[in-house]
């Protein structure tokens, strides 16, 4: 009766949630412009960097398989308020001082705990948010979730970078965070469903979808996470470098929104093909752009980021057009996993190949990435019929910062 009566609360019972994640978007998007500034100018190895990077994606990796256990055992809030300490932990350590190796342990405990925050919260939100509503919420969940994540870095951009001011406002922004989600009323969901994977089931209901969540995971993670290292290194300011990261999240509406559109009304593939077509021609343009040339780079960044991003939405939706309603939850989990790994492993080669290619490694990478999925998608284009229009779920605004959750929770297959 109690969750009855939750799902038929009002858009407004789920602000506290909404409101709990934007601050800690906010403490992300700073230490995701402080971490890498720094270490590019620190008297470290030149690989520190990008395995911070690699660190953050691989603790997200095992946050995905502990959250769900955690929920288990002492429910949704506390877990969250659990998540919450990690986090502060994190910033603590960076908070230090500099010390590379501390500073990368710090970003695996920081994914971990972040991966964990977005698992308790979407699950939160899905259980919480009446079927009529729900969609509208996910969607401003994870808009105000970006854009806190450019405020975060923006507000980076005003602050000396040579103390502890910035992971100082983290610990601040992810202690206020605990506060809405401490002090509401909606009650904690049942315990989620197990996660079970089935890549076999997902490889037959959709190759394209299912190597399109592997593209995403690097495409994501290349771009979000080596963008400041690359500007850092090309000397670019403080300042430059924060606004450059702030401007890259609105490419997530001005991209993803038209290609999302398009893509419910011609075959998804193509438009697939037309998105990684644009990532490949930002990436390439992005090389025979000056630092000096600050406003045309951060449109191409933006256009860039939105694109990688849309990727992810695109292929998820791809996914839902040709899987039966009884898999969503096995689908969603083995998408979650697929996604995982690819963030993990494609900044783990651009770590190990930036001392041999230089800082514009990841640029390769998401260019190479980007024209082989299309090859792929191109080729799987003769092998089944388009999916009428009529017949394909809607298409959702997503990101790939925040992976698909839906195999965790509980009731994921009745909310579609």
């Amino acid at each position: 009766m109690v969750a009855a009566a939750a799902r038929e609360g009002s858009f407004l019972s789920i602000i506290s949630i909404v409101a709990s994640m934007a601050c800690v978007a906010i403490g992300n998007g700073l230490m995701l412009a402080y971490v890498p500034f720094v270490l590019s100018r620190a008297d470290a190895p030149s690989w520190i960097t990008g395995a911070a990077v690699t660190a953050l994606a691989s603790g997200g990796l095992a946050g995905c398989f502990l959250a769900g256990p955690v929920i288990r055992r002492v429910g949704h809030a506390r877990a969250f308020a659990c998540s919450m300490a990690f986090v502060i932990l994190s910033a603590f350590l960076i908070a230090l001082g500099v010390n590379p190796l501390l500073w990368v342990a710090a970003r695996a405990l920081y994914g971990m705990s972040g991966n964990a925050n977005f698992i308790i919260s979407q699950s939160w939100l899905n259980h919480a948010s009446a079927n009529s509503w729900r969609g509208r919420a996910m969607s401003a969940f994870y808009m105000t979730y970006v854009i806190c994540l450019g405020v975060g870095a923006w507000i980076f951009g005003q602050l000396p970078a040579d103390g502890n001011l910035p992971p100082l406002l983290t610990i601040c922004f992810t202690a206020i965070a605990i506060l809405p989600v401490g002090l509401t009323r909606l009650p904690n969901p049942p315990p989620p469903a197990k996660v079970s994977v089935d890549i076999p089931m997902a490889w037959r209901n959709s190759p394209v979808a299912f190597v399109g969540v592997l593209a995403a995971g690097g495409l994501s993670m290349a771009v979000q996470g080596f963008t400041p290292i690359y500007a850092a290194t090309n000397a670019m300011s403080q300042q430059d470098v924060a606004l450059l990261m702030f401007v890259m999240q609105f490419g997530l509406v001005f991209i993803q929104y038209p290609l999302g559109a398009l893509s419910d009304r011609i075959d998804r593939r193509i438009v697939l093909i037309i998105t990684c077509l644009l990532i490949a021609g930002a990436a390439t343009t992005a090389f025979f752009i000056p630092v000096s040339q600050f406003l045309l780079l951060m449109l191409v960044f933006a256009v860039w980021a939105g694109a990688v991003e849309a990727v992810y939405s695109l292929a998820n939706a791809h996914a839902n057009d040709r899987t039966a309603p009884a898999d969503f939850v096995p689908l969603a989990s083995t998408m979650l996993l697929c996604w995982s790994v690819s963030a993990t492993a494609v900044p783990l080669a651009i770590t190990v190949l930036t001392p041999v290619f230089g800082p514009q490694t990841f640029i390769y990478a998401v260019l190479g990435v980007a024209v082989a999925y299309a090859a792929f998608v191109a080729i799987r284009l003769r092998h089944r019929e388009t999916v009428p229009p009529h017949l394909r779920e809607n298409f959702e605004l997503k990101t790939a910062q925040m992976p698909n959750v839906e195999g965790l929770v509980e009731d994921a297959g009745s909310s579609r």
